[in-house]
This record gives C-alpha cells, structure tokens and sequence, in this order.
C-alpha cells in the first residue's frame, strides 16, 4: 500500500489510500482538495515561506516515492504558491522522507548554542575541580597499571571531572575490557565508541597514557553527540509538535539539560540521546527499518533501550488499522505478528547477546580474559568477583541473566527497596522532573481524554468528524512519548535508585524538554512579543527567505525580572541542576 502522508510544520494533513484506487476519480478529487488547503493555508499563513517549503517538500517526497512521474500539476500547485520551487536539496528525495534545509537557520542556532554550552561546561567542570577538593567517595577507583607523565598530569587536571563515579566503571571497561562481575551492569556500546575515539588519537600515544586518550575521547565525543542530540530532538519537534518554534525552545532547553554534566562527563547517556532522539525521528518520517536499527544500537548502550520498541509496535498497530478498511484483515493480521516479533528480537538482540557473552566468561570453564595481578589484588581486596573465581550462583538459573543478578546484589535495585528515611534527600532532587512528567500527563489527558483511552489509535468518538489536529505538545503525536515518558518515570521512582531519575528521563524521554517549551509559549507574554518581532535576515549565501531565529531562552535570561512566575521556575530549575551538577558530581560529592 503506498502512503501518501503531507507532514507540514503548520498542521498535519493525512491522505492514506491504496495504489490501485490512487488515481480513480474520487482519489483524484481528495487529492485536488488537499492541494486547495495547502494553497488556503499557504494565502493565510503569518510565515508562509516556512509552511511553503514544508508542503513543496511534501509533495516532492511523494512524487519521488511514486512508480511513475506524477503530473506536473502536482509539484506546481504544491510549490507555486508564494513563489516557491522546489529547491534543491529537495528535488531528490528517498521514498516517504522528507529534507530540510542542509543550513536550517533554526537548527544552525541549536548547533550554535549547544556548542557553546558544551565549550562553558567543560570549562566549568575543569575550574570547580581545580577549587574544590575531591570528596574521599566509597566508589569504584582502580589502580593505573601505567606510569603517567607531565602531560597526563595536565590531562587529568584539565579533564579529570568528566571520570567521577560511574564514567570510571566506562573508563575501565574502555581500557581493561569486562573483568569484573559488576562491571557488567555497564553496556559495551559507550566503551566501544571510546575506543574507536581513542584509536583516532593513536599518533599521541607515545605522549599520552592510555586513559589520558580516553578522557580526551570522553570530551569529545560526549560533546558531539550532546550537540547532534539536540539537533536530532529539534528535528524531531519540528515533525510531530508541527510547531517549528516550540521545537525550537524545547532543543535550545536540552542545551541546559538538568542532566548536563551526566551528557558531558564519562557517561552514556549523550549516545543514547542521540541514538533515541534520532531512532524516533526516523519511525516519524516512516522509516521503520532504519529507527529499528537505531533503536536496537540504543539498547546496546543502556538497558533502558528495550522500552523503545514500544514505538515499533504502537506504530505497526496504526498502520494495521488504517489498512483494516481495504485490505484483508486476516492478512493483515498475520503481517502485524510477523512484525510484532521481528521488533521484539532486533531491539532486544544486544541484550541478549551481551548476557551471553557474561555466561561464556563466568559460566563455561576456559573462556575468561587474562587479568593482571595488579587488578586481581584490588579484586581481592575489594571483594570484587572475577572470571577464574568460584561459578557465580546466577549461572544456575533457569535464565541465567547477570544484570539483573548485579543490579539486586551489588546496587540493590529493586521494587520499593529505595523507599527508606535516609533516602529522603535524593527524593527530593528527583521531584522536579517527576513533577514535569506528571504536570504533562495531565495537561495532555484532559485535553483529549477519548483519544487516550483509545491509546491513540482513534482521534474521535465520531469517526466521520476528524478533529484539527492541535499544534504543538497537544498534537495527537505526543501520545505515544507521554506513555513512554509516563512509563519510565513510574518504573524508575519504584524499582530504581530515585536520584537517577533526572538523567534517566532527560536522555530519554523529549517530553521533559516538549513540554517545558509548551509553557513558556503558552504563558510567557515576552516570548509572544519575541514571537510577533520578525527574525533578523540572514547572509547573503543562506537559501532565499528564510531568517535567523532569536535565541529566545537567553532573551529570557537577560530579561530575568520582567518574566512570568511559571518561566522563572522553569527556567530556574534548568540552570540550576545545570550547574549544580557540575559541581558536585565533579569532585565526587554526591550527584549520581
């Protein structure tokens, strides 16, 4: 069945219809009429050249997708308008996408503020470490097996705030391999990008130390894929929000991410942003094979990962009801088990294969690593279990699975088990973000509770009445993200360390960041006069009409006093985990 789907930034319009009933006469009229009310939208739109650019885009994305050329009709109306043509970096298209523009001012900004946030961070964590002495924390600190030099002092100095608490567990694995059995909470996917970002600095290895290079990786690719992240979440505000300027506001708020200095230190979490971020807005654009290979690349850098394949099969449940109508229901049916299953086992493979490997190293006789005396003393000492010890008594299980064997022996993780008075302090840091997700379930439900009830799959009680689609976090879009956000924040304050919550939800779930922008848009009057002011044009060399957009969140900030209670609060709870974070975590001070 060929798809043909308009996805405009000024509202969402849906055509869905068979190819062999494509160019019958009443296609051909609905078809006719849908180019009217892009023409209509187009007359009475505030931006017309951004929603232009999105319908040409649109168009030339379906007629690339056809098997034969379309009339050329279809791109005039669709592009006329306005005096728009199709530009060129959308006349070629793959089948069912959509391009933006290769220097979209608004996602040039969003790179722009996100490396400079980047550049303050490490500047920043690399000050407060140097002030402030470290804290003598009951954490995971190997010995170095290698002397270091003046050079490497220089490293650790300048970089040596980014391996705090569990970026050494990553760092270890990176350079040790997997030698420990706690060691194995931690994904290989992290580890093995250091590596690869350590092979890139192999001609400085006779200057460098082996884990002076990785701490040089850690800055730099956390760096880069905090910036692609927000590039990716902005891309992917722009196709399911269909409101490019809350879009905007959410990815310039992932730069001042409450969980910033966990997307900048020896962590996971700015890969697996990336990777998520990027994985949804290709099952946005249809793409469903390449976000099944992102999503599966996810799960292999954290556990966490396995909840995305709830966006596969809630996104294979729509396309099997919307071809109930025309199709064979038995067929399609078989089709949806068939995909239901393929999901399942591609997300799940790196979990799988990662518990595997485990059981090959502590379960079957002469399989485990080598492992230098050095670290089997600490291992000793520590009380640490390795490879050649005694058999592990998860490898007798019927599913002998080590992660979740560490995670209640090691960390204690478990339903309930954190729920203790002494805890009482990480509830508390944890409550704004549980706040925010819950404050967004509520807005979104009692704005469209039938649809939620439904589970997204029907818009109206009354199918013969389509609702407008509501632009922006009201958008029926969000749905299927407030479930997975709802979903992470109840198993995480129930069965996790509750102070994780923050990075755990801010590298995962867009609503923490689609929402917020919801609010300030909705309640900032100085962001509806930013709004009405037009943005500044941009170079000479920038495509034809478009504009530079404002940095409206530094606005905000250099307009402090005059800026409502609920942007304040917002804004206030942002910079101040931002930079909290950074000094505490830094010098082992508790912020985990």
């Amino acid at each position: 069945m060929w798809v043909l789907r308009f996805e405009l930034q000024w509202g969402a319009l849906d055509a869905r219809t068979p190819a062999p009933q494509l160019w019958s006469s009443p296609a051909k009229k609905a078809v006719k009429r849908r180019l009217r009310e892009i023409r209509r939208r187009l007359q009475t739109s505030e931006e017309p050249r951004p929603f232009a650019i999105a319908a040409c885009g649109a168009a030339s994305s379906f007629a690339a997708s056809r098997p034969r050329p379309l009339p050329a009709f279809f791109l005039a109306r669709a592009c006329g308008s306005h005096g728009t043509s199709p530009p060129r970096s959308l006349r070629k298209l793959s089948p069912g996408g959509e391009r933006m523009w290769p220097l979209d001012p608004s996602r040039k900004e969003v790179l722009r503020f996100a490396a400079s946030c980047r550049i303050l961070t490490l500047m920043l964590q690399a000050l407060f470490n140097a002030i402030i002495p470290d804290h003598h924390a009951d954490a995971f600190s190997p010995p170095r097996l290698a002397p270091s030099g003046s050079v490497d002092r220089l490293v650790e100095g300048l970089l040596g705030g980014l391996s705090r608490w569990d970026a050494e567990h990553f760092l270890f694995i990176a350079e040790h391999g997997y030698l420990y059995e706690h060691n194995f909470a931690f994904f290989p996917g992290f580890p093995w990008a250091l590596l690869v970002g350590t092979e890139l600095l192999r001609p400085l290895q006779g200057l460098l130390s082996r884990r002076s290079c990785l701490l040089i990786s850690v800055a730099f690719l956390n760096s880069l894929f905090s910036m692609l992240a927000a590039v990716a979440l902005h891309d992917l505000g722009c196709l399911v929000l269909h409101c490019p300027r809350q879009a905007f506001y959410a990815a310039l708020l992932f730069c001042l991410s409450p969980a910033n200095v966990f997307l900048a230190a020896g962590y996971s979490e700015a890969l697996f942003a990336f990777l998520t971020f990027s994985a949804m807005g290709q099952l946005e654009r249809g793409r469903g094979w390449a976000s099944g290979l992102l999503f599966t690349l996810a799960t292999g850098v954290r556990s966490n990962g396995l909840v995305n394949v709830g966006f596969l099969l809630h996104s294979q449940c729509r396309e099997f009801l919307s071809s109930l109508v025309v199709l064979n229901p038995l067929k399609q049916l078989i089709k949806l088990m068939t995909s239901f299953c393929l999901s399942l086992l591609t997300v799940s493979l790196p979990f799988a294969v990662f518990q595997y490997y485990a059981y090959t190293q502590f379960c079957l006789p002469g399989s485990a690593h080598s492992i230098p005396e050095t670290l089997k003393q600490f291992a000793v000492d520590r009380g640490y279990r390795i490879a050649k010890g005694n058999e592990p008594p998860w490898c007798s299980w019927d599913l002998p699975l080590i992660y979740s064997y560490i995670q209640d022996v090691y960390w204690n993780v478990g339903f309930l088990r954190y729920f203790e008075l002494r805890q009482v302090p990480n509830f508390l840091l944890a409550i704004p973000v549980a706040i925010l997700v819950v404050w967004a379930a509520w807005t979104y439900v009692t704005a469209h509770p039938w649809f939620c009830l439904t589970l997204g799959l029907q818009r109206s009680k009354d199918s013969k009445i389509l609702e407008k689609p509501h632009p922006g976090f009201l958008s029926p879009q969000v749905f299927v993200y407030l479930v997975h956000a709802t979903v992470l924040l109840l198993f995480g304050g129930l069965c996790m360390h509750v102070q994780v919550l923050t990075r755990f939800l801010g590298s995962s779930t867009p609503v923490v960041y689609w929402f917020p922008a919801h609010l300030l848009q909705d309640q900032e009057p100085l962001l509806r006069s930013l709004e009405s002011v037009p943005w500044k044009p941009l170079p000479e060399d920038s495509p034809p009409g478009q504009k530079a957009p404002r940095n409206c969140i530094m606005k905000l900030l250099y307009n402090w006093k005059t800026c409502s209670p609920i942007t304040r609060y917002i804004l206030g709870y942002f910079l101040t985990y931002w930079l909290l974070g950074l000094l505490l975590h830094c010098n082992f001070l508790p912020w985990t």
